[in-house]
């Protein structure tokens, strides 16, 4: 029975110095939370300003808030900036808040589908894998140099997964070089 309990207290005393010396990711400067909400942490990233301020123009804070669980492929700042000139001025204009939102759930599928999930499902699916998004439409996953997640939007448009896995309390994240864009 010592030798038991002596066990037990190796494996938990290894198991929370391995948690202890794992860190949150870093997306903007800052260290993201598990125990956060999708928009609890994306607020506090320097580059997910222009996200944030779309997913308010659109009235979808409280969505994000909720239970989830959702995957986000995240824009960042650079990739909102990679569009037109003007597109994101645009978009964030009142009138056009149904286009924006259509945009906005484009990136973005129900249930929580972490890096490792998507390799598993582009494995089975023989190199691409279709993924539906809560705006109703297709986005395509595969893998560049067999290891980097793309997606490919409906216009045939690529995005690259520049940082996966920032766990949510509520889903988790996955930061993307580019806007993916909805027919």
């Amino acid at each position: 029975m010592k030798n038991k309990s002596l066990v037990l207290a190796v494996v938990a005393l290894t198991v929370t110095s391995a948690l202890a010396g794992m860190k949150n990711p870093m997306v903007g400067g800052k260290e993201m939370y598990p125990t956060k909400n999708i928009i609890e942490n994306a607020v506090n990233s320097a580059d997910h300003t222009t996200l944030v301020a779309a997913v308010k123009a659109a009235g979808l804070v409280e969505t994000l808030e909720g239970p989830g669980p959702f995957t986000v492929f995240a824009p960042t700042n650079e990739a909102f900036n990679k569009l037109p000139a003007g597109t994101v001025d645009a978009l964030l204009k009142p009138e056009n808040k149904d286009t924006l939102t259509k945009v906005l759930t484009y990136h973005i599928v129900s249930g929580k589908w972490s890096a490792s999930d998507l390799r598993k499902k582009i494995k089975e699916s023989s190199g691409s894998a279709e993924l539906t998004t809560v705006e109703g439409g297709k986005l395509w996953v595969s893998l560049q140099d067999g290891q980097h997640i793309m997606l490919k939007d409906e216009k045939g448009g690529m995005a690259l997964v520049t940082i996966p896995n920032v766990f949510q309390s509520n889903g988790i994240i996955h930061v993307i070089d580019s806007v993916v864009m909805p027919n």
